[in-house]
């Protein structure tokens, strides 16, 4: 069975393109538009790996971040943050808030493969 993988961004784009490199790469797909849709989907089902964008209506990723580690069945879920920010202070608010990577957009779809491959050990 290949690894799920849910990715969280308001832009459209952005969705299909990590989701035709991710799903090319044989990992199953799941897609939320922004933190409150990606939390409630992590909620309802169980993801190998999170990919979110940070900046975002409704809710940031961010703020997505903090609530999941608030629940423990998501405590070990790795999430990669994949963003147009690159501030080292956010970064680091990002990593102890529990993101476990960072990514900075425009990205090279063969990257997010590699990192993603990376992070999950396959």
């Amino acid at each position: 069975m290949s690894a799920r993988i849910l990715t969280v961004d308001d832009s459209a784009s952005i969705r299909l393109t990590t989701n035709v490199a991710l799903s090319t790469a044989g990992y199953a797909v799941s897609e939320a538009v922004n933190g409150a849709d990606g939390l409630a989907k992590a909620q309802a089902e169980r993801f190998d790996l999170i990919v979110t964008d940070l900046n975002m209506p409704i809710m940031d990723g961010l703020t997505m971040i903090e609530e999941l580690r608030k629940i423990p069945s998501q405590t070990g879920i790795p999430i990669i943050f994949l963003t147009t920010e690159s501030d080292a202070a956010l970064k680091t608010r990002a990593k102890n808030a529990g993101a476990t990577g960072w990514l900075t957009k425009p990205f090279d779809p063969e990257n997010l493969v590699k990192i993603v491959r990376k992070v999950l050990g396959k």
